[in-house]
């Protein structure tokens, strides 16, 4: 067990690794019924002063809520994450008692001092201009509403709050390893998000988010030496008042609001030829050789974008900004925050995942800590093939590494099926190998089954159809069938919902006839090479009759094979020398042992 966490652990740390016009708000075609689809919206204005001394700040924050759900809400809910980064806090309890805690957390919440800790703590808070009850209980703050909220209805919440800002532990923080002062990621009050699901008002224990759409009204008023980077557009030059400046953002139609602050920042912008501003923000005190590679990364930065924009869908905003601090890499609304004391193909790669993270967990904002294989697997697979792009590496499988991430899961004996909540794996790694291998694996195998063109067709209908819309794990599924005419349900239930395997075998060849064993449970169509006698070769297709289509090819197509049959047998027009299951190597066979004969 302990061989394989760390050969998994290593593998998903080599994957993981201002403008003023609002995006144009364009109207598409959905799958979605408009009678029965609906989301709820919010709209934040905040007042947030900032003492830079003590690492404490205060905020006024006003919320517009509407309720365009079909139901009578008696409650809401409030995320205060800051709140995890105190000595027995959940986050603190399970990094010490999970069997393979995070080398990044480990124990070091229970050792912060009262001065380091963070915190929110709400003040006061109204509902239509009168004080309503709440409770907080670690990361959620449980309120009681004086008047329940009904469908179609508008309420405003009025909230005082204080904060501080933890040390360095997890994503967000203050004077992170590299010295940046203020990494601020979930740092304020943020409303759970309400579905046709219910609450998802989670406790932040260790993995991502999820968040209301809605539009934000930002002033930040901080010393007037540090430079401010984030989420958002700012509204003319910062006002400067006894010592400070007050920094205006608006960020429309984002589901959350995230910054970086330092006095030694640099600011660099590229503009992008009929695209975004891109904004970077990194320390001048670097050593030359990672000022270099931040120069370097702002042209390449660009190129990425581009590819994103052309193989998902359009990025709809005028900025984004490329952001030194955290504690590694991590996405966030129009922006990244990344540690950049990196070697330039490290910096590149961790850029190009956490862009790409932009398209699948901010545009179209699936569930996270539901659903983390749509955005960590998704994003893995399009910045793996961004990368092979960019780098003009014409690897024909470029995603062999995160294959082999996946087979060490599947034998392990330590798998759980993708419906796992993320919170709830025993090992941090097996959700690692889970969210980013196998997310990335579904994504790429789809390909196998369908065909890459119609994939990519896939890809962008998806992001199409569902961004801004918070899909769920059968809308990617749904959209394949309606581009391919395919039933591909049981992909999806065998992958995503079970820890079900695919083991094919060639079981014998005699002469002409050639003899096929299904071992694992999971079905799969079957792309087959045949080698004659005489040297020629011959593909073979074969359908899997429950797919009830057959993808695009040139290879031969044969009769299809039930999946209850465990065996498979036909003939071919010449004496076969050797066959060979799946040569392209993506389907995700877990023993490719016994995918290959040859007669001697």
């Amino acid at each position: 067990m302990r061989h394989f966490l760390i050969s998994l652990f290593s593998l998903v740390l080599f994957i993981a690794c201002g403008a003023s016009n609002p995006p144009k708000e364009v109207v598409k075609e959905s799958p979605i019924s408009k009678d029965s689809y609906w989301q709820q919206h919010v709209d934040y204005s905040m007042e947030i002063d900032m003492d830079v001394n003590n690492y404490q700040y205060v905020g006024k924050q006003k919320l517009v809520y509407t309720n365009n759900s079909p139901d009578v809400l008696k409650r809401v809910y409030y995320h205060l994450y800051f709140n995890a980064f105190q000595p027995g806090s959940e986050m603190d309890v399970r990094s010490r008692t999970i069997k393979d805690p995070s080398p990044k957390i480990g124990d070091r919440i229970s050792k912060l001092q009262p001065n380091e800790i963070g915190y929110i703590k709400v003040n006061s808070l109204k509902q239509n201009g009168t004080a309503i009850s709440y409770e907080t209980v670690g990361t959620v703050l449980e309120v009681k509403l004086s008047q329940p909220i009904q469908p179609g209805e508008k309420v405003t919440f009025d909230m005082d709050f204080d904060a501080q800002v933890p040390v360095q532990i997890r994503r967000s923080g203050r004077n992170n390893a590299e010295g940046v002062a203020l990494s601020m990621s979930q740092w304020y009050p943020k409303l759970a998000e309400y579905d046709d699901e219910g609450w998802h008002a989670d406790p932040y224990i260790a993995r991502e988010f999820h968040g209301v759409w809605g539009n934000f009204d930002v002033k930040l008023t901080i010393d007037k030496d540090y430079v401010v980077g984030g989420t958002g557009y700012l509204q003319g030059e910062p006002t400067k008042k006894s010592g400070k400046k007050t920094h205006h953002f608006k960020a429309p139609n984002v589901h959350d609001f995230t910054w970086a602050a330092d006095p030694d920042f640099i600011h660099d912008t590229f503009q992008m030829p009929n695209g975004p501003m891109l904004n970077f923000y990194y320390k001048k005190d670097l050593k030359k050789e990672y000022l270099d590679n931040w120069k370097k990364l702002q042209a390449e930065t660009a190129q990425l974008m581009d590819f994103f924009s052309d193989n998902v869908g359009k990025y709809p905003y005028d900025q984004y900004s490329v952001i030194q601090g955290g504690d590694g890499g991590m996405e966030y609304a129009m922006c990244t925050l990344i540690t950049g004391k990196r070697k330039y193909g490290s910096l590149l790669g961790v850029t190009a995942h956490e862009l790409a993270h932009t398209w699948f967990q901010f545009l179209l904002a699936s569930n996270e800590t539901k659903h983390e294989w749509m955005d960590e697997g998704f994003t893995t697979y399009i910045s793996t093939l961004a990368m092979n792009s960019l780098k003009d590496d014409k690897n024909p499988n470029p995603l062999a590494r995160t294959y082999k991430g996946y087979f060490g899961l599947a034998n392990s004996g330590y798998e759980q099926p993708l419906t796992t909540h993320s919170d709830r794996y025993a090992f941090n790694q097996v959700y690692g190998a889970a969210a980013y291998n196998k997310g990335a694996v579904f994504l790429a195998q789809l390909g196998y089954v369908i065909g890459n063109d119609n994939l990519n067709k896939t890809i962008k209908s998806y992001f199409d159809n569902f961004s801004f819309k918070h899909p769920k794990p059968f809308d990617i599924i749904r959209t394949a069938e309606r581009i391919t005419d395919f039933e591909l349900d049981w992909y999806f239930i065998d992958f995503a919902q079970t820890t079900n395997t695919i083991d094919y075998a060639v079981k014998s060849i005699d002469n002409k006839t050639i003899i096929l064993e299904r071992i694992g449970l999971m079905p799969m169509p079957i792309d087959l090479s045949v080698t004659y006698v005489d040297g020629s070769t011959e593909d073979f297709y074969i359908p899997l009759q429950m797919m009830r289509g057959e993808k695009p090819t040139s290879a031969t197509i044969i009769s299809d094979w039930a999946w209850a049959m465990p065996t498979y047998s036909f003939k071919t027009n010449k004496d076969v020398k050797s066959v060979e299951i799946d040569a392209s190597q993506m389907m995700a066979d877990v023993n490719r042992e016994n995918n290959t004969i040859a007669i001697e």
